[in-house]
């Protein structure tokens, strides 16, 4: 991948919509427009004041024959996304004319965007840190107004702000300490060791909140992986239905009805639940069936929340007894179902199982105690600690893991000065956290993982 070239590629997704565009970036953009485009006025492309938009149609040069009618939109460097000059060529959003006009700015000397590569680019260019970088999928992706709102709050800076202060934080206890080494007749070794074990202790602090949100953040992200699990017939598919807010999933009174496993995303107050039906746990000779309480026990062991569902209205089971086994370990909830019924359940015999966990009485076909549900799984997900505003969320496995290995070099700085070692030697620790924190930003991480992490993005962006 080279960032001379000019690149060029289709930033909308796949199918058909009122608006299809085309963008390039490099050095040749503006040239490529100008063979291209031809403006109602007559004008090139090249002398469009940036950030105006401009009618006209894009013309075949070869043959002269008209592709489509377009707005062409200039941003010279660097006040554009990639501090290139970019152009944007907004069409119809069909993909016949998207696919003709991206071949034709092949065709004049662009090449195809690689996944991933504007944002690359930006990041190469220093308009994007890393993390910022990574928030722009992040964006694209979130599932809920509260994902987006940590997305753009760490594609603003409010996580990279937090990292460039701590990393700060830690070059001055370098500064102060290799003064120490350096000045050695001044005998403030000692000292110097003493203020800054106090000042590790607060970064390790800051740090320590930061890790405190990676769990919410993940899950915001990323979804909280929810099975509905139970034996057949409890209410497992109304359940799904009810969180959907719309009929998704079959529901009769047969046994078996669910043999596959249904998964959706829903809204829960902000946060996102992909949310899984699976084939009532029990046994059956019938293959297809058994085969989905297969893969539904498989599910229990890969969740992040079990919803466990009982019928009030029968005695405790054989079925499920065994439903309720697969929970240690397991993070859960015990919805008893059918709590309109006159109720033959044992409650104390279901307490038991749960060991602790959350018992709530439900009723799915009146509506009883689902806004009590979805108040139980926010609690969850924000693990009672973390507010929803929160400035800065740790959303990413990468920056989590970076931040515990700094922890860890903070915590060996600290055993070295207890153990009255010579001063560079809290040196070397206090660096190598310092390179830690540098990876979250990009300022200290390899171009292997620079390219593993754009590789992930989607063609155009």
């Amino acid at each position: 991948m080279s960032s001379d070239d000019t690149i060029s590629a289709i930033a909308t997704a796949i199918g058909e919509g009122g608006i299809g565009i085309v963008r390039l970036s490099g050095g040749k953009a503006l040239a490529i427009a100008d063979k291209l485009f031809i403006a109602k006025s007559g004008k090139q492309a090249s002398t469009f004041p940036s950030h105006h938009v401009v009618y006209g149609k894009i013309v075949d040069p070869d043959s002269g024959e008209t592709v489509d009618e377009v707005i062409l939109i200039t941003m010279r460097a660097p006040r554009s996304y990639t501090r290139e000059d970019i152009v944007e060529i907004h069409c119809h959003g069909g993909p016949v004319p998207l696919k003709r006009i991206l071949d034709l700015t092949l065709t004049l000397g662009a090449r195809m965007a690689e996944p991933g590569e504007f944002t690359k680019r930006a990041f190469l260019n220093g308009r994007l840190d890393l993390a910022q970088a990574e928030a722009v999928i992040d964006v694209i992706r979130s599932k809920t107004d509260m994902s987006l709102k940590v997305a753009m709050g760490n594609l603003s800076g409010q996580l990279s702000d937090k990292v460039k202060a701590l990393r700060q934080q830690i070059l001055r206890m370098i500064a102060q300490l290799e003064a120490a080494i350096d000045f050695p007749e001044e005998d403030i070794e000692e000292a110097a060791a003493a203020d800054v074990a106090l000042l590790i202790g607060q970064v390790k602090s800051s740090i320590d909140k930061l890790l405190a949100t990676a769990q919410t953040g993940r899950i915001l992200r990323e979804g909280l992986a929810t099975v509905i699990i139970g034996k057949p017939n409890v209410g497992k598919s109304s359940l799904l239905n009810a969180l959907l807010r719309e009929k998704r999933a079959i529901v009769t009174d047969i046994p078996g009805t669910t043999r596959d496993i249904i998964e959706e995303y829903v809204n829960i107050r902000g946060v996102p639940l992909k949310i899984i039906d699976t084939a009532g746990i029990r046994e059956t000779a019938d293959v297809v069936e058994k085969i989905g309480v297969e893969r539904a026990k498989e599910l229990v062991n890969q969740a992040d929340l079990i919803l466990v569902l009982l019928d009030s209205s029968s005695p405790l089971t054989a079925e499920d007894r065994g439903v309720l086994e697969l929970l240690p370990g397991r993070e859960a909830i015990v919805l008893i179902n059918k709590s309109d019924l006159p109720s033959r359940l044992d409650l104390e015999e279901v307490n038991h199982f749960a060991k602790g966990r959350k018992v709530l009485k439900i009723s799915v076909v009146q509506g009883d105690g689902l806004e009590e549900l979805e108040q139980v799984i926010v609690d969850l997900a924000y693990s009672g600690r973390i507010s929803q505003g929160e400035a800065a969320f740790v959303n990413n496995v990468r920056h989590a893991d970076a931040l515990r290995q700094a922890n860890f070099r903070l915590d060996e700085a600290l055993a070295t000065i207890g153990a009255r070692m010579p001063p560079d030697c809290v040196v070397v620790d206090l660096r190598a956290a310092w390179e830690k924190l540098g990876e979250i930003t990009g300022d200290t991480v390899g171009e292997d993982i620079i390219d593993q992490i754009f590789t992930q993005f989607c063609i155009g962006k």
